[in-house]
């Protein structure tokens, strides 16, 4: 394989990488940048725990080749928010408790965050719609979901 170098502009920041044209995006992110929020799970795109945001839209990493990432903007988890000020939506699953594992997780936020800026306020069937591909096996599915409305203001918290 012939490895060729191509610039990427990751969560802002422009990175040259040498690579084979048809290295999974997944793999140049975990490997060559450190980043380690994007996860392997099925590497057949199917399981959501790779997603990244590519121009704004929820991609899978594992199956994308780096030649077409190229001049596009990809943000992983790690470009949404920081340990002191997490994103929205990052906040949201960390006060639902939104997690057992967490290796879902990842694919969870990510696509939310992109079902979020093209519909503000879904319906929870939308929701659900939206999340349909990303697996998660430990259970947090109703916490999920209420991650999810709450990041997008619609969870209603139960006065005393």
């Amino acid at each position: 394989m012939t490895q060729t170098p191509i610039r990427l502009t990751v969560n802002g920041r422009i990175h040259d990488v040498s690579a084979a044209a048809d290295t999974p995006l997944l793999y140049v992110l975990r490997n060559d940048l450190a980043l380690n929020g994007p996860k392997y799970g099925c590497g057949l795109g199917e399981c959501g725990t790779c997603t990244v945001l590519i121009d704004g839209s929820a991609a899978r990493a594992c199956v994308i080749p780096l030649s077409g990432c190229a001049g596009r903007d990809i943000v992983t988890l790690e470009g949404l928010g920081t340990r002191e000020k997490p994103d929205p939506v990052q906040q949201a699953f960390i006060d639902e408790q939104a997690a057992q594992c967490g290796y879902c997780l990842n694919g969870m936020i990510m696509t939310t965050k992109a079902l979020l800026a093209i519909n503000a306020r879904p319906t929870e069937r939308e929701a659900l719609e939206a999340l349909r591909y990303n697996l998660c096996r430990c259970g947090t599915h109703v916490e999920i979901l209420r991650a999810v409305m709450r990041a997008s203001g619609q969870l209603v918290e139960a006065s005393d």
